[in-house]
């Protein structure tokens, strides 16, 4: 069935091919700016007696950024995206018909040549810190902020390495697919917080594959024009409220969309049932404004924005938060602790003194940007190139 949702010609800005759908590529960037945003908003640092770093988050003593953790939490809207990307894709691509294991290795050497400079230059880091006898406690916050960004890869590649059989399975069930995964959801949180306590941990952890194949089935079905429209929209968001809301109200689910320390509960590690809510939130409020953000990206200044992000979508998710450990390390080395830096998160002060750091670690952030986003422009370059040689 052809797409409903159909795509676009852009005039070509930053090298960026005509294909592209605006809408998506703003989610995407939408998407990308929250989930940067808030991990910079909760990730506080604090240092002990004898100098070293520990991670804290203002969540515990500044409940009133929990609402806020449900406009930041946007990666949902990331895998709804990544869903419907890899259906356009493969739909477009003259190698639709190879292996799966052939598909997804195409799939996989697009994220290779950015996480492989990644993997190399922190494992040196890790070694140099090693190395120069650093506080176990300031090598494990390194190391721990190092590695958050990479699960995400893993999942992508995972789901990825399912759009075959997800698309054939969409033909068939429609938008209803989604329902599978949300019930094994369902059944990992019944069984964690009320049916069997002591789970394993690594069992919770399906809920890292189920909970956000939810949106990436939503996502494939809206490439195969099976989800659009305000109607939808609407319906999806009134969903996601009524389920949030009987989820922290009646069975005690924490509100924050995001883990806060010490609470015996989370809902992003791994994601819940108020996660996926979340998701279908956003999501129906992606699909009620459709229309809207098309007409909005239609202007040069936005896409060229959009634009910039896209091209280096891989590079700023896994630099993010080495730019907030550059500005920490320099601050708690030469500047002795500025307030909203270093220092410990339980007070509005931090917030506002936060707030202000914000654009210092977006500078850092372009400038890593500029000096590695060679390695995901060739990846992007190479596989361009590689399909308009092949399509006939």
């Amino acid at each position: 069935m052809t797409p409903v949702l159909t795509q676009r010609t852009p005039m070509p800005t930053h090298n960026l091919p005509t294909h592209r759908n605006r809408v998506v590529d703003g989610l995407r960037a939408l998407a990308m700016i929250g989930v940067v945003s808030g991990h910079w908003l909760v990730t506080g640092l604090a240092t002990d007696a004898d100098g070293a770093l520990h991670q804290q988050s203002p969540l515990r003593q500044l409940p009133m950024l929990v609402p806020l953790t449900w406009i930041l939490q946007t990666l949902g809207l990331f895998f709804f995206v990544s869903g419907y990307t890899a259906v356009t894709g493969s739909i477009r691509a003259p190698t639709r018909n190879r292996a799966q294991a052939r598909w997804l290795a195409t799939r996989a050497r697009r994220l290779l040549p950015p996480i492989t400079v990644f993997a190399v230059l922190w494992l040196l880091t890790c070694a140099a810190l090693h190395a120069t006898h650093v506080a176990a406690p300031t090598q494990h916050v390194v190391s721990r902020l190092m590695i958050s960004p990479l699960w995400f890869v893993l999942v992508v590649l995972l789901l990825s390495a399912m759009t075959p059989s997800l698309s054939a399975a969409e033909r068939r069930l429609g938008p209803g697919l989604a329902l599978a995964p949300l019930a094994a959801v369902a059944v990992v949180d019944l069984a964690r917080f009320a049916v069997w306590p002591a789970m394993p941990q690594w069992l919770t952890y399906l809920n890292g594959v189920t909970g956000w194949l939810v949106p990436y089935v939503l996502g494939v079905s809206m490439a195969r024009g099976h989800l659009h429209g305000r109607r939808v929209g609407t319906a999806l968001v009134l969903a996601g409220i009524v389920a949030g809301a009987l989820l922290i109200v009646v069975a005690g689910y924490p509100a924050s969309a995001v883990g806060v320390p010490g609470e015996g509960r989370s809902n992003l590690a791994p994601p819940s049932l108020l996660t996926v809510a979340l998701s279908l939130v956003q999501i129906g409020l992606a699909l009620m404004a459709w229309k809207r953000l098309e007409r909005l990206l239609e202007r040069s200044a936005w896409w060229a924005t959009v634009t910039a992000l896209s091209l280096s979508a891989m590079t700023v998710f896994l630099w993010h938060q080495t730019a907030l450990l550059i500005v920490a390390g320099t601050g708690h080395a030469f500047l002795r602790d500025p307030a909203g830096l270093i220092g410990a998160p339980d007070e509005t002060s931090w917030l506002v003194h936060r707030l202000a750091w914000l654009p210092v670690f977006a500078g850092v952030l372009a400038l890593l940007r500029l000096l590695f986003r060679s390695a995901e422009r060739f990846s992007y370059s190479t596989r361009t190139a590689n399909s308009e040689r092949k399509t006939p």
